[in-house]
Protein backbone atom coordinates (compact mmCIF):
# COMPACT_ATOMS: atom_id res chain seq x y z
CA UNK A 1 0.00 0.00 0.00
CA UNK A 2 1.30 3.35 -1.10
CA UNK A 3 0.84 5.91 1.64
CA UNK A 4 -0.78 8.48 -0.32
CA UNK A 5 -3.71 5.32 -1.19
CA UNK A 6 -6.72 6.10 0.23
CA UNK A 7 -7.99 3.43 2.80
CA UNK A 8 -11.44 2.35 1.37
CA UNK A 9 -13.81 0.02 3.67
CA UNK A 10 -16.92 -1.84 2.28
CA UNK A 11 -20.13 -2.55 3.42
CA UNK A 12 -22.14 -5.62 1.89
CA UNK A 13 -20.40 -8.60 0.37
CA UNK A 14 -23.27 -9.72 -1.45
CA UNK A 15 -22.55 -8.80 -5.17
CA UNK A 16 -19.88 -8.95 -7.77
CA UNK A 17 -19.07 -5.24 -7.70
CA UNK A 18 -17.02 -6.02 -4.18
CA UNK A 19 -14.41 -8.47 -5.83
CA UNK A 20 -14.61 -6.11 -9.46
CA UNK A 21 -13.53 -3.09 -7.30
CA UNK A 22 -10.99 -4.63 -5.05
CA UNK A 23 -9.14 -6.47 -7.50
CA UNK A 24 -8.69 -3.32 -9.64
CA UNK A 25 -7.87 -1.87 -6.59
CA UNK A 26 -5.79 -4.18 -4.90
CA UNK A 27 -4.00 -6.31 -7.18
CA UNK A 28 -0.75 -4.95 -8.47
CA UNK A 29 -0.91 -7.63 -11.15
CA UNK A 30 -4.38 -6.54 -12.30
CA UNK A 31 -3.97 -6.17 -15.90
CA UNK A 32 -6.83 -3.38 -15.35
CA UNK A 33 -5.56 -1.12 -12.37
CA UNK A 34 -7.33 1.90 -10.58
CA UNK A 35 -4.71 3.46 -8.59
CA UNK A 36 -4.98 5.77 -5.79
CA UNK A 37 -7.15 3.72 -2.66
CA UNK A 38 -7.30 0.18 -1.78
CA UNK A 39 -10.00 -1.70 -0.07
CA UNK A 40 -8.48 -2.53 3.53
CA UNK A 41 -11.66 -3.07 5.28
CA UNK A 42 -15.14 -4.65 5.31
CA UNK A 43 -18.48 -5.47 6.95
CA UNK A 44 -20.46 -8.44 5.52
CA UNK A 45 -24.03 -7.44 5.74
CA UNK A 46 -26.05 -9.14 3.72
CA UNK A 47 -30.08 -10.29 3.32
CA UNK A 48 -31.16 -14.02 4.27
CA UNK A 49 -34.75 -13.86 2.03
CA UNK A 50 -33.11 -12.51 -1.05
CA UNK A 51 -30.96 -15.50 -3.19
CA UNK A 52 -28.42 -13.03 -4.44
CA UNK A 53 -27.74 -11.79 -1.66
CA UNK A 54 -27.46 -14.97 0.58
CA UNK A 55 -25.89 -17.21 -2.22
CA UNK A 56 -23.03 -15.07 -2.65
CA UNK A 57 -22.27 -13.10 0.93
CA UNK A 58 -20.44 -15.61 2.79
CA UNK A 59 -18.18 -16.54 -0.62
CA UNK A 60 -17.01 -12.93 -1.57
CA UNK A 61 -16.12 -12.36 2.17
CA UNK A 62 -13.89 -15.01 1.79
CA UNK A 63 -12.59 -14.19 -1.61
CA UNK A 64 -11.75 -10.58 -0.33
CA UNK A 65 -10.71 -11.89 2.87
CA UNK A 66 -8.21 -14.96 1.44
CA UNK A 67 -6.69 -13.17 -1.90
CA UNK A 68 -6.91 -9.75 -1.24
CA UNK A 69 -6.23 -9.47 2.63
CA UNK A 70 -9.25 -7.36 3.28
CA UNK A 71 -9.77 -6.86 7.30
CA UNK A 72 -12.91 -7.87 8.40
CA UNK A 73 -14.82 -6.11 11.05
CA UNK A 74 -18.31 -6.93 13.23
CA UNK A 75 -20.15 -3.46 12.89
CA UNK A 76 -20.59 -0.87 10.59
CA UNK A 77 -19.15 1.69 13.56
CA UNK A 78 -15.76 -0.53 13.31
CA UNK A 79 -15.08 1.00 9.85
CA UNK A 80 -14.54 4.10 10.82
CA UNK A 81 -10.90 4.06 12.63
CA UNK A 82 -9.85 2.05 9.66
CA UNK A 83 -10.63 3.91 6.36
CA UNK A 84 -10.72 7.12 4.59
CA UNK A 85 -14.64 6.09 2.75
CA UNK A 86 -16.91 3.85 2.44
CA UNK A 87 -17.97 2.00 -0.37
CA UNK A 88 -22.12 0.75 0.33
CA UNK A 89 -22.17 -1.85 -2.07
CA UNK A 90 -25.47 -4.20 -0.17
CA UNK A 91 -26.79 -5.73 -3.09
CA UNK A 92 -30.55 -5.51 -1.53
CA UNK A 93 -31.52 -1.57 -2.00
CA UNK A 94 -33.81 -2.19 1.24
CA UNK A 95 -30.68 -2.41 3.49
CA UNK A 96 -29.04 0.87 2.08
CA UNK A 97 -31.61 3.37 4.67
CA UNK A 98 -30.24 1.37 7.76
CA UNK A 99 -26.73 1.13 6.80
CA UNK A 100 -26.33 4.47 5.80
CA UNK A 101 -27.37 5.88 8.98
CA UNK A 102 -24.60 3.82 10.62
CA UNK A 103 -21.95 4.96 7.39
CA UNK A 104 -22.50 8.78 7.87
CA UNK A 105 -21.73 8.31 11.84
CA UNK A 106 -18.07 8.11 10.63
CA UNK A 107 -18.03 11.66 9.12
CA UNK A 108 -16.48 10.04 5.40
CA UNK A 109 -17.49 10.33 1.91
CA UNK A 110 -20.05 7.47 0.85
CA UNK A 111 -20.40 6.01 -2.64
CA UNK A 112 -23.48 4.16 -2.90
CA UNK A 113 -24.04 0.89 -4.98
CA UNK A 114 -26.88 0.87 -7.14
CA UNK A 115 -29.89 0.53 -6.62
CA UNK A 116 -29.78 3.62 -3.67
CA UNK A 117 -32.96 2.76 -2.26
CA UNK A 118 -35.69 -0.09 -2.79
CA UNK A 119 -38.44 3.11 -2.27
CA UNK A 120 -38.50 6.78 -3.30
CA UNK A 121 -39.15 7.91 0.62
CA UNK A 122 -35.92 5.56 1.42
CA UNK A 123 -34.22 7.48 -1.25
CA UNK A 124 -34.80 10.70 -0.12
CA UNK A 125 -34.23 9.61 3.89
CA UNK A 126 -30.53 8.88 2.64
CA UNK A 127 -30.47 12.25 0.96
CA UNK A 128 -31.86 13.80 3.94
CA UNK A 129 -29.35 12.14 6.70
CA UNK A 130 -26.36 12.54 4.59
CA UNK A 131 -26.81 16.11 4.90
CA UNK A 132 -27.58 16.52 8.47
CA UNK A 133 -24.28 14.62 8.83
CA UNK A 134 -22.44 17.05 6.36
CA UNK A 135 -21.32 13.78 4.12
CA UNK A 136 -20.62 13.66 0.88
CA UNK A 137 -22.11 11.14 -1.22
CA UNK A 138 -23.50 9.88 -4.58
CA UNK A 139 -24.53 6.90 -6.22
CA UNK A 140 -24.68 5.99 -10.08
CA UNK A 141 -24.57 2.58 -12.30
CA UNK A 142 -21.06 2.00 -14.03
CA UNK A 143 -23.17 2.38 -17.16
CA UNK A 144 -23.57 6.19 -16.56
CA UNK A 145 -19.70 6.05 -16.86
CA UNK A 146 -18.89 4.16 -19.88
CA UNK A 147 -19.49 3.89 -23.44
CA UNK A 148 -22.56 5.99 -23.08
CA UNK A 149 -20.79 8.83 -22.49
CA UNK A 150 -20.08 9.00 -26.57
CA UNK A 151 -23.19 9.87 -27.23
CA UNK A 152 -23.98 12.82 -24.54
CA UNK A 153 -23.54 15.82 -26.17
CA UNK A 154 -25.57 19.35 -26.17
CA UNK A 155 -28.70 19.58 -28.33
CA UNK A 156 -30.57 16.28 -26.90
CA UNK A 157 -33.66 16.07 -28.56
CA UNK A 158 -35.12 12.55 -27.34
CA UNK A 159 -33.43 9.46 -26.32
CA UNK A 160 -34.32 5.12 -26.70
CA UNK A 161 -32.27 3.09 -24.09
CA UNK A 162 -32.35 -0.12 -23.40
CA UNK A 163 -31.26 -3.13 -20.94
CA UNK A 164 -31.89 -6.33 -19.03
CA UNK A 165 -34.85 -5.74 -16.36
CA UNK A 166 -35.73 -8.96 -14.01
CA UNK A 167 -37.21 -8.25 -10.69
CA UNK A 168 -36.21 -9.09 -7.38
CA UNK A 169 -39.73 -9.88 -5.33
CA UNK A 170 -38.40 -7.90 -2.46
CA UNK A 171 -38.21 -4.47 -3.78
CA UNK A 172 -41.38 -2.27 -3.42
CA UNK A 173 -39.87 -0.43 -6.95
CA UNK A 174 -39.68 -3.44 -9.55
CA UNK A 175 -37.61 -1.16 -12.17
CA UNK A 176 -34.77 -0.22 -8.86
CA UNK A 177 -33.82 -3.60 -8.80
CA UNK A 178 -32.12 -4.29 -12.09
CA UNK A 179 -33.76 -1.47 -14.64
CA UNK A 180 -32.28 0.84 -12.57
CA UNK A 181 -29.12 0.76 -15.13
CA UNK A 182 -31.36 1.66 -17.79
CA UNK A 183 -32.87 4.40 -15.98
CA UNK A 184 -29.30 6.04 -15.34
CA UNK A 185 -28.28 5.51 -19.08
CA UNK A 186 -31.66 7.69 -20.13
CA UNK A 187 -30.69 10.38 -17.18
CA UNK A 188 -27.56 10.81 -18.30
CA UNK A 189 -28.46 11.30 -21.89
CA UNK A 190 -31.42 13.93 -21.37
CA UNK A 191 -30.63 15.16 -17.79
CA UNK A 192 -33.12 16.02 -14.93
CA UNK A 193 -36.69 17.82 -15.38
CA UNK A 194 -38.82 14.96 -16.47
CA UNK A 195 -42.24 15.40 -15.30
CA UNK A 196 -44.91 12.38 -17.17
CA UNK A 197 -44.11 8.47 -17.02
CA UNK A 198 -46.27 5.85 -18.40
CA UNK A 199 -45.31 2.35 -18.56
CA UNK A 200 -46.64 -0.62 -20.37
CA UNK A 201 -45.69 -3.73 -19.21
CA UNK A 202 -45.64 -7.33 -19.78
CA UNK A 203 -43.91 -10.99 -18.87
CA UNK A 204 -41.31 -10.23 -21.75
CA UNK A 205 -40.56 -6.84 -20.97
CA UNK A 206 -41.24 -3.26 -19.40
CA UNK A 207 -41.58 0.20 -22.06
CA UNK A 208 -41.34 3.44 -19.91
CA UNK A 209 -42.40 6.34 -21.99
CA UNK A 210 -41.42 10.02 -20.48
CA UNK A 211 -42.19 13.82 -21.11
CA UNK A 212 -39.27 16.48 -20.02
CA UNK A 213 -40.60 19.59 -19.20
CA UNK A 214 -39.56 21.16 -22.22
CA UNK A 215 -41.08 18.84 -24.68
CA UNK A 216 -38.28 16.20 -25.08
CA UNK A 217 -39.39 12.55 -25.39
CA UNK A 218 -37.56 9.83 -23.87
CA UNK A 219 -38.21 5.98 -23.93
CA UNK A 220 -36.47 2.93 -21.80
CA UNK A 221 -37.29 -0.37 -22.01
CA UNK A 222 -36.50 -3.60 -19.48
CA UNK A 223 -36.40 -7.14 -21.18
CA UNK A 224 -36.81 -10.05 -19.46
CA UNK A 225 -35.17 -12.43 -18.22
CA UNK A 226 -31.79 -10.39 -19.96
CA UNK A 227 -30.89 -8.37 -22.94
CA UNK A 228 -27.78 -6.29 -24.28
CA UNK A 229 -27.65 -2.46 -22.85
CA UNK A 230 -27.67 0.07 -25.87
CA UNK A 231 -29.22 3.38 -26.92
CA UNK A 232 -30.27 5.59 -29.83
CA UNK A 233 -30.27 9.53 -29.64
CA UNK A 234 -31.64 12.13 -31.92
CA UNK A 235 -30.21 15.52 -32.05
CA UNK A 236 -31.40 18.98 -33.00
CA UNK A 237 -29.82 18.68 -36.23
CA UNK A 238 -31.75 15.83 -36.91
CA UNK A 239 -28.83 13.44 -36.83
CA UNK A 240 -29.71 10.15 -34.92
CA UNK A 241 -26.15 8.17 -33.16
CA UNK A 242 -26.58 4.59 -31.99
CA UNK A 243 -24.68 2.53 -28.95
CA UNK A 244 -26.78 -0.51 -30.20
CA UNK A 245 -23.81 -3.06 -27.66
CA UNK A 246 -23.00 -0.96 -24.41
CA UNK A 247 -20.56 -2.89 -22.40
CA UNK A 248 -20.37 -3.55 -18.28
CA UNK A 249 -17.33 -1.62 -17.68
CA UNK A 250 -16.24 -1.05 -13.77
CA UNK A 251 -13.08 0.83 -14.10
CA UNK A 252 -14.47 4.11 -15.25
CA UNK A 253 -16.98 4.62 -12.42
CA UNK A 254 -14.21 2.96 -9.86
CA UNK A 255 -12.29 6.18 -11.27
CA UNK A 256 -14.35 8.45 -10.56
CA UNK A 257 -15.70 6.93 -6.83
CA UNK A 258 -11.55 7.61 -6.50
CA UNK A 259 -11.54 11.34 -7.22
CA UNK A 260 -14.73 11.71 -4.87
CA UNK A 261 -13.53 9.99 -2.30
CA UNK A 262 -10.31 12.74 -2.42
CA UNK A 263 -11.88 15.38 -3.25
CA UNK A 264 -15.88 15.03 -1.73
CA UNK A 265 -17.37 16.57 -4.90
CA UNK A 266 -20.09 13.87 -6.24
CA UNK A 267 -19.72 13.68 -10.07
CA UNK A 268 -23.72 12.99 -9.86
CA UNK A 269 -25.91 15.34 -8.56
CA UNK A 270 -28.04 14.46 -5.30
CA UNK A 271 -30.91 16.28 -6.85
CA UNK A 272 -30.50 13.94 -10.50
CA UNK A 273 -29.98 10.82 -8.38
CA UNK A 274 -33.35 11.71 -6.31
CA UNK A 275 -35.39 12.26 -9.88
CA UNK A 276 -34.31 8.49 -11.24
CA UNK A 277 -35.82 7.41 -7.77
CA UNK A 278 -39.40 9.81 -8.72
CA UNK A 279 -38.99 8.28 -12.19
CA UNK A 280 -39.64 5.03 -10.80
CA UNK A 281 -42.23 5.75 -8.31
CA UNK A 282 -44.30 7.06 -11.36
CA UNK A 283 -43.38 4.20 -13.48
CA UNK A 284 -44.94 1.61 -10.70
CA UNK A 285 -47.91 4.05 -10.15
CA UNK A 286 -48.22 4.23 -13.78
CA UNK A 287 -48.31 0.25 -13.85
CA UNK A 288 -50.73 -0.06 -11.39
CA UNK A 289 -52.28 2.18 -13.09
CA UNK A 290 -52.52 -0.26 -15.87
CA UNK A 291 -50.35 1.97 -17.39
CA UNK A 292 -52.09 5.52 -17.49
CA UNK A 293 -49.54 8.28 -17.29
CA UNK A 294 -48.87 9.95 -14.18
CA UNK A 295 -46.83 13.15 -13.20
CA UNK A 296 -43.79 13.01 -10.87
CA UNK A 297 -44.49 14.35 -7.68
Amino acid sequence: MFAADLRLGIIGTDTSHVIAFTKALNDPAASDRVTGARVVAAFRGGSPEVKESSSRVERFASQLRDTYGVQFVGAISELCAHVDGILLESVDGRAHLAQAKEAVKCRKPIFIDKPLASTVADAREIARIAAAAGVPWFSSSSLRFGEIESLKRPGIRGAVVWGPGPFEEHHELDLSWYGIHAAEMLFTLMGTGCVEVARSTSEQADVVTCRWKDGRLGSMRADRPTSKYGAVVFQENYDVQSQPAIKVDYLPLLREIVQFMRNGKPPVSEKETLEIFEFLDAAQRSKQKGGSPVSIR
